[in-house]
């Protein structure tokens, strides 16, 4: 199988490009300080978790500072962010990490002045390396997609399967949607925390893509130089799946392949309504942000941490598939239904 990875210029930012998106959200005299850091804030995702955490917030009468990288997998920013809200003396901080074990040491200083820690939507590795996750289940979600692609298909043994991942560091939430994609699929994963080491014909390759547009539409023609046949499009997220399409129409074969996803966001959810995605997989961004400001709140008043869902490493904030093209013994809901609740 091949594995191709292909990498962005300028990934690794610097401290001196952390963006500083939002001072605080209120007056310092507020005494609860937090602070949300997310991998960017272009992706929508991240938009609505943004707007979850404010939104909580000003109700919790909180002051809230907001940082992110420039791109997905700017770490350097994310560390330099840490390091702000520890000298800020906030008491929690809620964070999307964009390279677990890089920012493992600063968080822990973090915790160890007393601040609570919860990783958003990207649990950390091992998961107790913050005080709390709150996140989708991951593995299920892609799960999800990969059982309703296999069920749609029929007869899988003519697959030809592109996998369209985030990045070269292989964080947790990309191995765990992509593994889960092909458990679904019904294909043979070895290692569960590794990224293209399965030996199945039926896959073309992997490429990763920064969980963009511009980056799923790459991926998708560099795969294509290797297979034009492909068609099963797995993707990281709904951004990287509308350049897969994007790229697939530009050759006129935009009606070849199956495209599956994971967000659920409303420009995603638009695009399956409109075909150009068969079935996303719906996680909740806004109510991680939320219950995750609730969380602190609670933390600094009672010092109590968040407890995880049963049997989990994490609190479990749900997993839905949406697609208009249901197939039997799989729920979903349709796009119209999910309008109606993209990433609430």
């Amino acid at each position: 199988m091949t594995f191709t990875k292909t990498r962005t210029a300028g990934l690794m930012g610097t401290a001196a490009v952390m963006t500083l998106l939002a001072a605080p959200a209120f007056a310092a005299a507020h005494e609860t300080g937090a602070c949300l850091i997310t991998k960017t804030d272009t992706n929508p995702f991240f938009v609505k978790m943004k707007e979850g955490a404010l939104k909580a917030a000003e109700e919790n009468g909180m002051n809230l500072q907001t940082f992110a990288g420039k791109l997905d997998g700017d770490v350097e920013s994310q560390i330099a962010a840490v390091e702000t809200c520890i000298a800020a003396g906030v008491k929690g901080i809620l964070i999307t990490p964009s390279d677990g074990p890089a920012l493992t040491p600063v968080v822990t200083q973090a915790r160890e002045a007393g601040i609570l820690v919860i990783s958003l939507d990207t649990p950390f590795e091992p998961a107790d390396v913050a005080d709390a996750t709150f996140a989708t289940d991951n593995f299920k979600a892609g799960e999800l997609i990969g059982e309703w692609a296999a069920a749609k298909m029929g007869d899988t043994s003519g697959a030809k399967i592109a996998l369209l991942d985030l990045n070269a560091s292989e964080i947790s939430v990309d191995y765990l949607r992509n593994n889960g994609f092909l458990q679904g699929f019904g294909i043979d994963i070895k290692d569960p925390t590794d990224i293209g080491d399965e030996d199945d014909p039926r896959i073309v390759g992997n490429d990763i893509t920064n969980g963009n547009e511009e980056g799923g539409r790459t991926a998708m023609e560099n795969l294509m130089q290797i297979d034009s046949s492909i068609n099963v499009v797995y993707t990281i997220n709904e951004p990287a799946a509308a350049g897969a399409y994007e790229a697939l129409k530009s050759f006129g074969m935009q009606d070849q392949a199956l495209i599956v996803s994971v967000d659920g966001g409303c420009p995603g959810v638009q695009n399956v309504k409109e075909g150009v995605i068969g079935a996303t997989s719906m996680q909740f961004p806004l109510l991680m942000a939320s219950l995750g400001i609730d969380a602190i709140k609670n933390f600094a008043e009672s010092g109590e941490k968040p407890s995880n869902s049963e049997g989990l490493d994490f609190y479990n904030t749900g997993v839905e598939l949406v697609t208009d093209q249901p197939v039997d013994g799989i729920p979903s809901i349709t796009s119209d239904e999910a309008l109606e609740k993209c990433w609430g």
